[in-house]
């Protein structure tokens, strides 16, 4: 990748990125417990008890080079989630945009698009990937529907793909947005923060 991807702050109206720290632990657990979101089975969203160690294992890759993690800040700057960049390839170059999930209150409304609009403009844009993927839960309706809004193409679904935190085989939905497809996606994220909620 040209330049080398590192941690960076990404900032629009509706939201903010900024590189994970230790120090939004507490930020974290607040937010996660809006919606008590450790509840949904479908996915991984840490509990108070285990918010330091997500944190320190998405360090800990950040460290290695395969994931870059970020705050997600909404527009008054409170802490409402998480987000990464994963599963880094530098050589094609392509990555992933995952492990993300948000306080309930920020669900369905414009910070999601305005986060993936700044986090694939930097990907596709600056750091030159040829590909962006996203992945979810076969299950995860919600997930799926925004992964599409977006202009994500489904590109096929892993069956038996990983285990879920209470021991299911996941079924898991790839989904990516290729340079080419970009410039149409741009316009229409750009044409879904425009328009009237």
């Amino acid at each position: 990748m040209s330049p080398p991807i590192a941690p960076v702050a990404l900032e629009g109206r509706h939201v903010r990125l900024i590189p994970l720290s230790p120090e939004h632990e507490a930020g974290q657990i607040e937010a996660a417990r809006d919606g008590e979101l450790w509840n949904l089975w479908y996915t991984s969203v840490p509990t108070a008890e285990g918010m330091k160690g997500e944190i320190t294992r998405r360090l800990g890759l950040l460290a290695a080079g395969s994931m870059i993690p970020f705050t997600v800040m909404d527009a008054a700057g409170t802490i409402v989630g998480m987000t990464t960049y994963m599963n880094i390839d530098a050589v094609t170059p392509r990555l992933e945009i995952g492990h993300t999930w948000y306080a309930a209150r920020v669900q369905r409304g414009p910070l999601n698009t305005e986060a993936k609009l700044l986090l694939l403009t930097h990907a596709i844009e600056t750091l030159g990937c040829s590909a962006v993927e996203f992945r979810t839960h076969f299950m995860n309706q919600q997930s799926r529907r925004a992964i599409e809004r977006l202009g994500a193409k489904l590109d096929g679904i892993l069956r038996h793909h990983a285990r879920s935190p209470n021991g299911a085989l996941r079924d898991t939905c790839v989904y990516s947005i290729t340079a080419p497809d970009w410039p149409a996606a741009k316009a229409h994220l750009q044409w879904q923060l425009k328009k009237p909620r």
